[in-house]
């Protein structure tokens, strides 16, 4: 599983012109699922996305998690985010799980983070999304497992 994370004040999802998730400060994730993910792979990239120190304490260090921020999640499935670009101009999928994989692991990913943090919100599998975000920092981070 591959989690591109980004600090921001503000993030929203829609989807055909309306507004289906949004956060205030907190994490956007984009999450991209690979053939070889499973729910102890799903279980290990939540946990250190809950944990991830990545916003500011009293001093201005990134010394606080999601959790210790009482922060937002927006959780976006990003199939492209698996690609293999390696070679050539176009992007290879080969890597991705199949839609069904893909969509199962998301939605348990999105439970499991329902049931450990109290503000998550989240995109649909598979649509045509327009994600919007003011990235705060900018901070973003690419977390794999």
């Amino acid at each position: 599983m591959k989690a591109l994370i980004q600090r921001v004040k503000t993030a929203s999802v829609n989807i055909s012109g309306e507004l289906h998730g949004e956060i205030g400060p907190g994490i956007l994730l984009l999450l991209g699922v690979e053939k070889t993910d499973n729910q102890a792979s799903a279980d290990k990239l939540l946990q250190k996305i809950l944990n991830y120190r990545i916003f500011s304490d009293s001093e201005g260090r990134m010394n606080l998690n999601l959790q210790q921020r009482e922060g937002g999640l927006l959780i976006v499935s990003q199939f492209t985010l698996v690609a293999d670009t390696a070679k050539g101009l176009r992007p290879g999928f080969s890597k991705g799980a199949t839609p069904e994989q893909g969509e199962a692991l998301y939605e348990y990913f999105v439970g499991q983070a329902r049931s450990l943090h109290s503000d998550v919100a989240t995109g649909r599998f598979g649509a045509d999304m327009q994600v919007s975000l003011i990235n705060d920092g900018p901070v973003t981070f690419l977390l794999e497992v």
